[in-house]
């Protein structure tokens, strides 16, 4: 029978140690493991939930940093054009995931199994510059090669060239640039040439990921669209995903700059 006697001290042993097993509660208790999960969830209304992973615990000033940063990003978001970029990698196979695979079943019914499947081998790594308008410019890097700073100065070069043909009428206003603090991108030489380019680079504080814009709504549906699909060569999932990108609205690009 359960008292409110028992209920209390389930409660109490919980609060101790949110980390204790049913099983533990049992034992200590001298009731059954099913009694004790009956109370937990039906009497008390708790579940035990897996901790959310977070890049970084923030001190005060990372803290202090990071929400200046944010302030100054939205109140430079209205007459500039907002460009960001980050590097993703295009898979020749990426399997789909846990959630993806998740399924409506009775509440008798089996769980059904799914077995890890790695990505595959084949690969190629694509930067991606973009703004509120759509896609301004995708690089490959050639196999064999790595993102370092005279790579990307010569993808900003490059870009310079692309906003004057893409963004006719607008180049005259300020550009704003928001790229995270990847090693290359934070090289001496490529402060300089940003400055040269008069690009206004948006300070990314460190630790800080949900504030890549390409992290949050670009990549994850462009990766959607990618998996479970196979790829014979880098040519085959780079036509795929430029297909992708090629068909998104303006409004998709928007939304994704102000998240």
């Amino acid at each position: 029978m359960t008292t409110p006697d028992i209920i209390d001290q389930i409660y109490e042993l919980i609060l101790e140690d949110r980390r204790i097993s049913a099983k533990s509660v049992a034992q200590q208790l001298a009731i059954s493991r099913e009694r004790v999960e009956s109370i937990i969830h039906e009497d008390l209304d708790m579940r035990k939930l897996s901790a959310e992973w977070a890049p970084k615990c923030l001190n005060a000033n990372q803290k202090r940093h990071r929400c200046q940063k944010s302030e100054q990003i939205l109140d430079f978001f209205f007459g500039a054009i907002q460009m960001t970029m980050d590097e993703t990698w295009l898979y020749h196979y990426d399997p789909e995931t846990k959630q993806q695979s998740m399924e409506w079943r009775h509440s008798g019914s089996p769980y059904p199994k799914k077995f890890r499947v790695q990505k595959s081998a084949g690969k190629v790594l694509s930067s991606i510059f973009w703004d509120q308008d759509g896609t301004l410019h995708i690089d490959y890097l050639p196999k064999g090669q790595t993102i370092n700073g005279e790579c990307y100065v010569t993808l900003l070069v490059q870009l310079k060239d692309i906003l004057k043909e893409k963004r006719r009428g607008k180049i005259t206003k300020e550009v704003l640039f928001l790229h995270d603090n990847a090693p290359a991108h934070r090289a001496l030489a490529i402060q300089k040439k940003l400055a040269y380019l008069d690009f206004q680079c948006l300070d990314h504080p460190p630790y800080s990921p949900d504030l890549a814009p390409s992290d949050y709504l670009l990549f994850p549906g462009l990766k959607k669209q990618l998996k479970v699909r196979h790829f014979s060569s880098d040519a085959e999932v780079i036509a795929a995903a430029e297909t992708w990108l090629d068909g998104q609205f303006s409004i998709f690009f928007l939304v994704a700059c102000k998240r």
